[in-house]
């Protein structure tokens, strides 16, 4: 049985109907924390490092690092059985759509550092680096991953049913009881 239907298995029958009915959607979900992650650590691993006086380019590199990880997971786990299309065209269209992604990922940060001018010396290094975390880590990070999962189904892995999922092993959701065994009266 696969990792998925275990955990369901484990939930609130009508909380895992749900989410069983949004499989697709809740995977997604979690690869993008996951990828969340990975944006974010490396995000700030360049900001405090190479990058930083330059915090969009930090992000746009650790989102382009994310959007790598993210196709993989997307393409075998989330969207497994979803396609239609040659896989460089689909790889293509998953490129161009994910570079719209960075951008309006991006866009929210670019607008408070250059808009608003919140980064130092107009602020304060702590105000900046809350701003540089809510505009980019919070804001563009949701603005893209609504675009993203809009583009995905509409554009990149079209047609469902495509491609073959595993056959899945359900648990039963009661186990059987096995049946009482006759013993004899003599007691032999």
């Amino acid at each position: 049985m696969r990792f998925t239907d275990r955990t369901l298995n484990r939930l609130p029958p009508p909380v895992a109907e749900l989410l069983r009915k949004y499989r697709e959607t809740v995977k997604f979900v979690i690869v993008g924390g996951l990828c969340y992650v990975v944006s974010l650590v490396f995000n700030y691993t360049l900001r405090l490092t190479v990058l930083d006086t330059k915090p969009v380019t930090a992000l746009t590199i650790a989102n382009v690092i994310a959007t790598v990880v993210s196709y993989f997971l997307n393409r075998e786990w989330s969207f497994r059985t979803r396609g239609g299309r040659r896989r460089h065209h689909e790889m293509l269209l998953y490129s161009v759509v994910n570079g719209i992604g960075v951008a309006v990922n991006s866009a929210p940060l670019w607008i408070a550092q250059y808009v608003f001018g919140l980064h130092v010396p107009n602020v304060s290094r702590a105000v900046e680096e809350v701003s540089d975390f809510i505009f980019g880590m919070v804001i563009g990070v949701a603005l893209a991953m609504v675009f993203r999962l809009w583009a995905y189904r509409v554009w990149v892995f079209p047609h469902d049913d495509v491609r073959p999922a595993p056959k899945r092993h359900e648990v039963p959701t009661q186990a059987a009881v096995p049946a009482p065994v006759a013993t004899d009266s003599t007691g032999a």
